[in-house]
């Protein structure tokens, strides 16, 4: 079955320690749970084993054009002036490297299939399963499991390399979206596509 890991909003601004959300609780739980170092490891398990990967950010032009101001998500990163496209805030922690073979998908709202050219590729593609992780848990991830699922793509997640606000709504969320994914450790994730060929 062919697959993709989506890297889902790894990004300075986010969880880096120097980005604009570097002393939030999302950004402790990334530290707190390891997630830059598990989703390097997991990069690299994907790659070892030939599956593509594709990086998504939320990223916005400098004058944030693209955020609805009244968002009670996407007003204040406008109004705080973050996540630019062009700026390192909305640019992949630099640990995760990505290369130049890799996919990379904007997005300006919280799903990545929402007016990007996610789904067009991995039909073209044709891959079948997606594997996802990345912050937060409760926002992308989710997003992200649910609209695959509905895309009828097999979809695994890698709950180790997943953060969100707090322990409990990490958990909660994992087990919202668990009926529409399966629900894998990133270290042995990856064994199911070796395991089908």
């Amino acid at each position: 079955m062919k697959s993709i890991y989506l890297v889902l909003d790894m990004q300075n601004d986010l969880i880096h320690p120097e980005g604009a959300s570097g002393k939030s609780p999302m950004a402790e739980q990334v530290q707190s749970r390891e997630i830059i170092a598990r989703t390097a490891a997991a990069i690299a398990t994907a790659r070892a084993n030939g599956i593509p990967v594709a990086f998504v950010r939320v990223a916005f032009s400098d004058d944030h054009r693209e955020a609805n101001p009244a968002s009670q998500v996407f007003g204040p990163i406008a109004k705080n002036g973050i996540l630019k496209l062009s700026q390192w805030g909305g640019a992949v922690h630099e640990a995760l490297a990505p290369n130049v073979q890799d996919w990379e998908i904007i997005k300006h709202r919280v799903s990545p299939f929402y007016a990007t050219r996610l789904e067009l590729l991995l039909r073209r593609e044709g891959i079948e399963r997606i594997y996802c992780s990345g912050v937060s848990t409760q926002a992308v991830v989710q997003a992200t499991v649910r609209e695959a699922h509905d895309r009828d793509f097999d979809v695994v997640l890698l709950e180790d390399c997943c953060a969100a606000h707090s322990a409990e709504e990490h958990a909660n969320s994992v087990a919202s979206i668990g009926r529409f994914c399966r629900v894998m450790d990133s270290a042995t994730a990856f064994g199911i596509n070796q395991a089908a060929q």
